[in-house]
């Protein structure tokens, strides 16, 4: 049977799992204010700035093309305060799962499949996106959790679904990658991975060839089911 092809199921967190980019831009935005910076990301911004991974390499970049020294920005504070900004507005309740996604989870793990998070994001945001639409922590939701700054290179380099897939003790050929944004697509790709996508609220005409299934919702796929079709 083609299910027993799929072992494990490794999910990118932000647009993927929820569609918490917003979060994030408001909470940068927060963050700037705080800091008595005039900096204000517009959602046309923050699209832009998307195409950098990373929140500190997003901060760096926009520096930069302000005409300021990025050695003399306070990048690692100010990122601190935005993650704090970010997991306050998560406690607040301002985010949901992506339709099927727990569905997908739910079916994984009822059939013996493992689930782990490949993330450009920082532990403490899954941590704060597991405890608002879990209810719990999120090394009791996933057995693994790779996250950006564990690796050299952050998406697309494949690196941190290496480490995913390492992690786990299992064969890119036997897990799936889910995935909301061309970057994540190349990274997953590059680490030999079959890789489904739904474009999230930034990433929506981005280039996916090369995925494997594209689709509007995860709902759309057919659950666990369809998910080991794409193995098969």
């Amino acid at each position: 049977m083609p299910e027993a092809r799929l072992q494990a199921l490794i999910f990118d967190v932000d647009g993927t799992l929820a569609e918490t980019e917003e979060l994030h831009r408001r909470a940068f935005n927060l963050a700037f204010a705080d800091a008595g910076l005039d900096w204000c990301w517009s959602r046309d911004d923050y699209r832009a700035l998307l195409k950098t991974t990373g929140g500190k390499e997003r901060i760096t970049r926009f520096s930069a093309a302000q005409g300021l020294d990025p050695a003399a920005v306070p990048v690692a504070d100010l990122h601190r305060a935005k993650t704090a900004a970010y997991v306050a507005l998560m406690a607040q309740g301002a985010v949901a799962l992506r339709p099927g996604i727990a569905e997908l989870m739910e079916q994984g793990r009822a059939a013996g499949v493992r689930l782990a998070i490949a993330t450009t994001t920082t532990p403490a945001n899954v941590e704060a996106l597991c405890r608002a639409v879990f209810g719990q922590a999120m090394t009791a939701v996933f057995d693994v959790i790779a996250a950006g700054d564990e690796v050299a290179a952050k998406k697309p380099a494949p690196d941190v679904y290496l480490l995913a897939l390492a992690r786990l003790g299992v064969a890119a050929e036997h897990a799936v990658a889910l995935e909301d944004s061309q970057g994540g697509l190349r990274a997953a790709r590059g680490a030999g991975l079959a890789c489904v996508v739904s474009p999230g609220l930034y990433t929506g005409g981005e280039d996916f060839t090369g995925a494997a299934r594209l689709v509007d919702e995860f709902s759309d796929l057919g659950g666990v089911a369809g998910l080991a079709a794409v193995l098969a």
